[in-house]
């Protein structure tokens, strides 16, 4: 009997790497919410209340990013990729 040298056990390991790579590659790194604007209507910092934002600031390895507010409402992070100046 020959040994086998080369087995699909051996290279399995791989696909850990590839898609974080392929992760990466397709949607950036992820940006922390860092604050956000909204509509006051007369509620100030009141913690409970309702409130529509209008803008987000993310900061995360690129930097910063401003963003509008999806339907009034501002995600805890997001994705971005770098920008080339």
């Amino acid at each position: 009997m020959k040994p086998r040298f080369i087995k699909f056990s051996y290279f399995i390991w791989l696909v850990v790497p590839v898609s974080l790579w392929l992760i990466y590659q397709t949607f950036g790194l992820p940006h922390a919410i860092w604050s956000y604007s909204w509509i006051n209507e007369g509620q100030g910092h009141d913690v409970f209340a309702h409130r529509t934002y209008t803008s987000c600031l993310f900061i995360g390895p690129y930097g910063e990013f401003e963003r509008p507010a999806g339907n009034g409402k501002c995600g805890w992070v997001r994705f971005f990729k770098k920008e080339v100046r």
